[in-house]
């Protein structure tokens, strides 16, 4: 079996190539994806997926369905990358280049690169006329960036049901070097809002709350918590009545759930604010409204949950199982996520619709929303022969005692 996915994977070297470079020369912003999400349509209903389809929120899938209906395995990549700042980059962004076995291009990590490996390892597996049970579902989402996942959520909530599909099992293609991993940390955004008819108090109330917080976060106060950052407030006059606002961003440690988080908040500012009985305050998840490219508009709160499938799940043994049997390096780990705007859609997947994800993609993580972002290409040509091992060993048939029959 390993020998036959090797091969017909070195077959398709210069396809897969040349499908990210056309990718990549392709802007697509978040909200902007119509154009990329039109080719890799066309490419895979040029493969023969046996269906393809574009959902309401624009997410592209194809579909290779297997014997039974079950399991179904989703390859979940996003078509959106963010938007490159053009004096940072040595070469033109979307001017896709091969230098040093590198692709480079905006996106080309995070994560057309894996949208590419998702493609091809369920090409590969039907080019291989490997026996499947169950189905491959190759989902190229929109709007993920910064982890808000509103094309995941329309896929999972809406699509998956509409196509009559229930999914068993999601396998992310953000960057993780090929990496096996289960789960990251979160972030939200508060803003803490204070109103009252006199301007003087709502100021230094204003001010107070904000150098007591300031202050928690420089001692690292054990009651207080971490990995907060607070901007200094904003004034404002509506309708006579005095406004101030102070945003916060604060990481969501595994477990720690936003309605805790925003409640220890109202009580820090109303303990803060107590003797200023004429001043209304308010604490809430900022929200902001997306307008999708397809026309659909939804509200988007500003959470990236934290998330995490259990190392020891059945998903991670049979990932581990795969990989192995293929002849793979295996290592496991969890996303850093070190910088702002950083997120997945492994929290809405695994918080929200209570289904097990991992994540093995083409991708480094320190590449993800960099000038001169670029890919390793053999990376990518091991993430494609790599996660048709692992869907085939989530939804195939054991390739010994199969018959033509069954192919």
């Amino acid at each position: 079996m390993y020998s036959i996915l090797k091969a017909k994977n070195g077959g398709m070297k210069k396809e897969i190539r040349e499908f990210l470079v056309n990718m990549l020369e392709i802007p697509s912003p978040s909200k902007g994806e119509d154009q990329v999400a039109e080719m890799v349509r066309g490419k895979m209903q040029g493969l023969g997926f046996d269906k393809v389809y574009r959902d309401d929120a624009g997410n592209v899938i194809g579909i290779i369905y297997g014997l039974n209906d079950s399991p179904t395995v989703i390859l979940n990549s996003h078509l959106d990358t963010v938007s490159p700042d053009d004096s940072k980059w040595t070469r033109h962004p979307y001017k896709a280049v091969h230098i040093d076995n590198r692709i480079h291009g905006a996106g080309a990590a995070d994560c057309k690169s894996g949208v590419a490996a998702h493609i091809y390892a369920a090409e590969l597996l039907k080019r291989s006329m490997l026996p499947l049970k169950g189905n491959i579902v190759v989902a190229a989402t929109v709007t993920e960036e910064n982890g808000f996942s509103v094309g995941g959520r329309n896929l999972l909530g809406k699509t998956m049901p509409k196509l009559g599909l229930e999914p068993d099992y999601v396998i992310l293609g953000e960057p993780t070097g090929n990496g096996l991993y289960y789960g990251h940390d979160g972030r939200m955004e508060i803003d803490i809002s204070i109103e009252g008819n006199d301007p003087f108090r709502v100021d230094d109330g204003a001010r107070e709350l904000y150098r007591d917080l300031s202050g928690k976060i420089a001692s690292h106060d054990r009651q207080t918590p971490v990995d907060l950052s607070c901007a200094e407030p904003e004034f404002s006059v509506s309708e006579g009545r005095r406004h101030a606002s102070i945003h916060l961003e604060k990481k969501l440690h595994y477990g720690e759930q936003p309605a805790a988080v925003t409640d220890w908040f109202k009580h820090e500012a109303d303990l803060m604010l107590k003797t200023e009985k004429a001043l209304a305050v308010e604490v809430r998840v900022v929200e902001n409204e997306r307008k999708l490219y397809g026309g659909e508009r939804v509200m988007v709160k500003r959470i990236v949950n934290a998330w995490e499938t259990d190392p020891y799940h059945p998903l991670m043994a049979r990932a581990r199982q795969s990989l192995n049997a293929a002849g793979c390096i295996v290592n496991t780990g969890k996303w850093r996520l070190d910088r702002p705007g950083m997120g997945t859609a492994g929290g809405v997947i695994r918080n929200e619709f209570d289904l097990p994800v991992i994540g093995f993609g083409p991708g480094e993580e320190n590449q993800a929303h960099r000038p001169d972002e670029s890919v390793d290409f053999d990376k990518l040509l091991d993430c494609v022969y790599g996660t048709a091992s692992i869907a085939h060993g989530l939804a195939g048939i054991p390739v010994f005692g199969w018959t033509s029959d069954e192919i």
